[in-house]
């Protein structure tokens, strides 16, 4: 099986999830819905940072499309913050000769 040493393998597997949530923790991403009338910002650990809600929106008094801008905006976030992720996963194990990444 040549030279295959799983304890290898997977010591660098751990060494690169550590340095996978090192990264994660300095990405912060921006989306927005509604052509901006809703911002928020999302660390790399999906946490939501803030939301901005421009007035226009608040004195229209659509409560449920003031909701429905706010959850694509949270939901842009977290594709944002997964394609990050992959990125960084494809870049990190592509060398480590695991088969299927």
């Amino acid at each position: 099986m040549g030279n295959f040493n799983l304890q290898e393998m997977l010591a660098q597997a751990r060494q690169q999830a550590e340095k996978l949530q090192e990264k994660m923790q300095h990405i912060v991403v921006d989306a927005s819905s509604g052509g901006g009338s809703v911002t928020v910002k999302m660390s790399g650990q999906k946490q939501l940072l803030s939301v901005v809600i421009e007035p226009e929106v608040v004195k229209s008094g659509d409560i449920e499309m003031l909701q429905d801008l706010v959850i694509a905006a949270v939901n842009q976030a977290t594709q944002k913050v997964d394609e990050a992720l992959k990125s960084s996963l494809g870049g990190m194990f592509g060398g480590m000769g695991l088969p299927g990444l």
